[in-house]
């Protein structure tokens, strides 16, 4: 994907859904940017390995589904290129800070 709007959802311990829109330029860029803001926003109950994120891209509209542990073992995990590794550098970095 090359900064496609995508909606990425989460239910939270309470059964509340959140959603936000955002732009991205993968399924990772995406859940990995919603993953910092949930990590942020305190009034939101505690986001654990097997919490489900929903991406949904808008156009053309797809709807994948991540849990934080597939997101952190991708990010954990080898790199199939000097791209795909300066990627996740910047994700894991992202997601650190």
């Amino acid at each position: 994907m090359t900064g496609k709007t995508c909606r990425v959802s989460f239910t939270d311990l309470s059964g509340i859904r959140h959603s936000v829109e955002i732009q991205a330029d993968s399924l990772y860029e995406a859940a990995v940017v919603r993953l910092k803001a949930l990590k942020m926003a305190e009034w939101v109950d505690a986001v654990g390995p097997a919490t489900r994120l929903e991406i949904q891209v808008l156009q053309p509209s797809a709807v994948h589904i991540l849990m934080v542990a597939q997101i952190t073992r991708w990010l954990d995990g080898g790199s199939k290129n000097p791209a795909e590794a300066v990627v996740k550098k910047r994700l894991k970095g992202l997601l650190a800070s």
